[in-house]
């Protein structure tokens, strides 16, 4: 078990240390659940008024808050409560599981793929023919990455993932299980015989520190490359559409889904369930709120909401006014 005097705590967090605890700290835990010799955190007035009644040893706190420690309990007052909560959690991280040896047995590696110093490949994983993979890539158990595929280093994929050909990815990714990579888009159009596939030639690229959560397809293009930036966070359940090109830093909560060649500027945020139809742009910075429908462009900066999505502001308005509507 990990555990950190408060005054490590402090220097790992760069904080203002208050008060003192003599217990040494064993985990990170949240305000109600806390016990002694746990730290928790405090971002805003909505938890500090249950500090009081708190077991835990110690708090992490934002500087903006007035709070007394209390007897044998420490306050560590930083800028943003939520990021030292990050290298927190990073410094209590649970090992990941273990490979016996790095290339397991079972594993289907064809001789022509290119294998980068200190990979390691899990049981009945398949690597294709000229998969290049970079150093220190960890492909766990049940993984399959087809031809001509190329990984960056430091990347880690997990089990149940699909790569399909001639993907492209960046290094210090991180594919969560069960994700697919390179499907067909989804195309078809009527004709004699029904519905006519249209077939996509394209492939997949995605940029460094992009992290894909479980259960997330992202198609590739029809023609050319489906994109996704640098430092890209997907949810889990989230589609991407072929052809669509996100920028960097962009944020799809679970449950959301880009159709087709949809284009996302840097920094933008779509919340959970939301729609975004085909061949729309969503501009630099950006918001979709949860459950919206977005079926035309937005302006960069600006927050949408609704189905149809339109401005925040107006929207609210709206709803506001059938309210009163409603109660007559």
């Amino acid at each position: 078990m990990k555990s950190f005097t408060i005054q490590e705590i402090n220097s790992l967090v760069k904080g203002e240390l208050i008060g003192a605890c003599a217990e040494n700290i064993t985990a990170p835990e949240q305000i109600e659940k806390a016990l002694k010799g746990q730290v928790t955190f405090i971002g805003n007035r909505k938890f500090a008024r249950l500090w009081e009644n708190s077991n835990a040893s110690a708090a992490i706190i934002d500087e903006k808050l007035d709070l007394a420690p209390g007897e044998n309990k420490a306050l560590i007052k930083v800028k943003n409560a939520d990021l030292a909560m990050a290298i927190l959690l990073e410094a209590f991280e649970p090992e990941s599981p273990s490979f016996d040896v790095d290339i397991h047995p079972t594993a289907v590696i064809d001789s022509s793929a290119k294998i980068g110093e200190g990979c390691k490949i899990g049981a009945n994983s398949y690597i294709g023919k000229n998969v290049i993979l970079g150093n220190n890539v960890i492909i766990y158990p049940n993984v399959s990455v087809f031809d001509d595929t190329k990984i960056g280093n430091n990347t880690t994929i997990w089990s149940g993932t699909v790569i399909r050909e001639r993907t492209e990815i960046g290094s210090n990714c991180i594919f969560h299980t069960n994700v697919s990579i390179g499907a067909d888009g989804f195309g078809y159009r009527p004709s004699e015989q029904g519905l006519t596939k249209i077939i996509h030639i394209g492939n997949v690229v995605i940029g460094n520190y992009v992290e894909i959560g479980a259960n997330s397809c992202v198609d590739r293009g029809k023609f050319s490359s489906t994109i996704l930036g640098d430092g890209c966070k997907i949810d889990n359940l989230v589609q991407i559409g072929h052809n669509s090109v996100l920028g960097k830093f962009c944020i799809m909560a679970g449950n959301s889904g880009l159709a087709g060649s949809v284009t996302l500027g840097d920094g933008v945020v779509i919340g959970g369930s939301a729609s975004i139809k085909d061949h729309t742009t969503i501009h630099s910075g950006a918001t979709v709120g949860a459950g919206s429908g977005v079926i035309a462009d937005v302006p960069a900066g600006k927050t949408v909401v609704g189905y149809p999505a339109a401005d925040a502001r107006e929207k609210m308005k709206e709803w506001v006014a059938i309210r009163r509507l409603a109660r007559g």
